[in-house]
């Protein structure tokens, strides 16, 4: 026989809970709360049906709910009419059930009355603390039958299970492109709007993502979390670590399948390429003249505005390109480090040394 399980929207959950942890999985855990909203123990479920009896007669099959001295029948008819008689006088929000106006009261008074013994985390909600409870105990009940993989709350099976049925259910209006959380939806949401909610209150530039303002913030706050172990040297993202640690490892993950060579970085792949194709995407709007690299084509333009960005400490004579200073500056250091391999004469710059080569092949400088 169909067993109908009633599910109220009042049981949703009305706060979030957050629980501040460095593991992955966990902070999965969080997201997935945030995107569902909806925590019901398995527990609680129960109790809430225990009472619910099945009874058939002939081809007819009814409910019958039975109720102990402390309950009313009326208030169990309210799940079936959908009537909503307590309503919260500071948002207008209406529910069915005292217990569930009750809940969502706390998050206007601020009230966490669940208080977990281990840690002193406190929640609104008795669902909340028993979830968090879980990364004290690593308990992890809800498990994928497809993978393996286990989670604290089933909220957060539900959203991994997409990944293996291919279901997103987010699907933006403007372009279509779907997701499979709310939270990605809304952040794509932003590339239309042009939304950056997230303002550095230091030089006011603004971001789409946190996770960028946090990064940005790194410039200003000289944080450098991610260290080698190699040789300790430190940087703000992990991203530019992954890059450095190549050149311990020597690892040149990009190849270049005409000629073969290759790169620890994917830009740089792509900047060789245009060795390749000939493209030349950096053009200057004065002359005409392109470039494959936009370095080249900053410097150029310095030809035109006559910027002379890198100055002499010693002289103040100035230049458009840091390799000139570099030469320069070996007038005032005497450094000489172009030498003839045949008389041993040292020149400072490489084109007076190639100069100097044509006096032993005979030709004339």
């Amino acid at each position: 026989m169909a067993f109908i399980k009633v599910e109220s929207e009042d049981m949703r959950i009305e706060e979030m809970f957050m629980v501040k942890h460095e593991d992955t999985e966990q902070q999965t855990d969080q997201m997935a709360l945030k995107e569902e909203k909806e925590v019901l123990s398995k527990s609680e479920e129960e109790d809430k049906y225990e009472n619910l009896h099945d009874f058939e007669t002939g081809a007819e099959s009814f409910f019958e709910k039975s109720f102990n001295q402390q309950e009313k029948p009326e208030d169990h008819m309210r799940i079936h009419t959908g009537k909503k008689t307590f309503i919260c006088e500071q948002c207008g929000k209406s529910f069915n059930q005292k217990g569930n106006f009750n809940k969502h009261m706390r998050v206007h008074t601020g009230e966490k009355p669940y208080t977990c013994p281990q840690c002193g985390h406190s929640f609104a909600q008795k669902a909340h603390l028993t979830v968090h409870i879980r990364l004290h105990t690593g308990e992890n009940p809800y498990t994928c039958p497809q993978c393996g993989k286990s989670y604290t709350q089933q909220a957060n099976l539900r959203v991994h299970m997409r990944i293996h049925t291919g279901e997103s259910p987010f699907s933006c209006q403007q372009c279509e492109k779907s997701f499979t959380r709310k939270e990605s939806l809304d952040k794509h949401i932003r590339i239309h709007t042009g939304e950056k909610p997230f303002i550095c209150p230091q030089c006011g530039k603004s971001f789409t993502l946190k996770e960028n303002f946090t990064r940005h913030m790194r410039l200003h706050t000289g944080e450098k979390p991610y260290t080698c172990q190699h040789c300790g040297e430190s940087f703000s993202q992990q991203g530019n670590l992954n890059i450095h640690m190549r050149t311990h490892t020597g690892e040149n993950p990009y190849i270049c399948y005409q000629c073969g060579k290759s790169f620890s970085q994917h830009g740089n792949l792509k900047i060789h390429m245009r060795i390749h194709n000939g493209e030349r995407p950096f053009s200057c709007q004065l002359c005409g003249k392109r470039f494959t690299r936009k370095i080249g084509f900053k410097r150029h333009m310095r030809i035109h505005t006559g910027e002379k960005p890198y100055a002499c400490p010693h002289c103040g004579k100035s230049f458009i390109q840091h390799g000139n200073l570099t030469v320069h500056m070996r007038i005032h250091s005497g450094e000489s480090p172009f030498n003839c391999q045949q008389c041993g004469q040292s020149f400072n710059h490489k084109i007076s040394l190639n100069r100097h080569m044509r006096t032993h092949a005979g030709e004339k400088p």
